[in-house]
């Protein structure tokens, strides 16, 4: 059974994180650059950053507690 053996699983974490949080993030910075210019634009990225980070931490979150 030794060829059953999971070894590091770090970067499973990291890529799951980074599903998890990366996009977000990206809508985020992107919304503080438009924000001078187009506010309605910077908003609309806010929100959709934010959604983004609720239904990922929904279903991230579930995946990983399971």
């Amino acid at each position: 059974m030794f060829f059953l053996e999971v070894g590091n699983l770090d970067g499973i974490l990291y890529f799951i994180l980074a599903i998890m949080f990366g996009p977000a993030i990206l809508l985020a910075i992107i919304g503080f650059i438009l924000l001078k210019r187009y506010k309605k634009a910077a908003k609309v990225l806010f929100i959709l950053a934010a959604l983004y980070c609720i239904v990922s931490l929904g279903i991230c979150g579930t995946i990983m507690m399971s």
